[in-house]
């Protein structure tokens, strides 16, 4: 089923900032957080030891079905974090088709894109800053078998 989020980069305190959402909201982690050091070593790049359990993904509810999800930017990839790169909104479209339709509207005149691609975690996925400075990501996830 189609649904949106709202996705936050954190320069490396995902986890506190998350353990004070959780409170505040009383719910739980949708799973347990994913680090880093969980990512396959070929999507690792030059991931420096100290950075092995910084949050790669994680996904809490809040209120009325609505989800937050966010991950760590690290230094060893040259993230930089500032307004603009912080906030996405996550659009998780039911087909490929529709993810493919949604990033080509969205990334025209757009810059700072990832285009649609087959990503690790098992999504077709990319990332665009449209031309009037909103940030996408469409996450289409592949169907179990």
């Amino acid at each position: 089923m189609a649904r949106v989020s709202t996705y936050l980069n954190f320069m490396g305190d995902t986890a506190e900032a998350f353990e004070f959402s959780r409170g505040v909201f009383g719910t739980e982690y949708h799973a347990p957080p994913q680090r880093m050091g969980d990512v396959p070593p070929e999507a690792q790049g030059d991931l420096r030891d100290d950075e092995r359990d910084k949050i790669m993904h994680v996904e809490l509810p809040i209120l009325g079905g609505h989800v937050l999800m966010a991950t760590d930017m690290l230094e060893s990839m040259g993230h930089e974090l500032r307004i603009g790169n912080n906030v996405s909104i996550n659009l998780e479209p039911d087909s490929r088709e529709e993810a493919d339709r949604l990033f080509a509207a969205l990334s025209e005149g757009a810059s700072d894109t990832a285009p649609m691609q087959d990503m690790f975690w098992g999504a077709y996925w990319g990332t665009c800053l449209d031309r009037f400075g909103v940030r996408w990501m469409i996450n289409h996830a592949t169907p179990a078998a």
